[in-house]
């Protein structure tokens, strides 16, 4: 029925052994070093990560107190030249209000002299139109 040979048996046996010490030294030792080195250096990236993010969190404060101090820095140059501005315009508006009221009063002045002008014209043309009056008056 079975029949057993012990020699077969003890030549796969060490067959078996020496393959896997074979294995072990070539294939199983390096595999396991190559996987904790390589925790280690995932270890160690994570560590330099969170030193790195730390930093990153104290530059990123640093930066925003930047913007906000040139956020500030512009708001007030922004209004120092809209009161430059201000000031300017009040002034220019000033200066012309000044002008025309002195053409204003330019204009009134020569406006009364040329009323006193046709007044007097006007006073001196009476006595011809009431004798062309008279004239047409006696004709009909």
């Amino acid at each position: 029925m079975l029949d057993l040979y012990p020699s077969l048996m003890a030549i796969t046996l060490v067959t078996f052994f020496v393959m896997l010490y074979r294995l072990n030294k070539k294939l199983y030792k390096p595999l396991l070093k190559f996987m904790d080195d390589r925790d280690t250096a995932i270890s160690k990236d994570m560590e330099v990560a969170k030193n790195m993010s730390g930093n990153t969190d104290e530059l990123q404060a640093k930066t925003k107190a930047n913007l906000d101090e040139a956020k500030a820095s512009a708001a007030k140059i922004r209004q120092d030249a809209i009161e430059v501005g201000k000031t300017r315009a009040s002034e220019a508006i000033a200066l012309k209000q000044t002008e025309l009221d002195k053409r204003q009063e330019s204009f009134a002045t020569k406006l009364e002299k040329e009323k006193s002008d046709l007044k007097n014209a006007l006073i001196s043309q009476i006595p011809l139109v009431k004798e062309s009056l008279k004239a047409k008056f006696s004709q009909l």
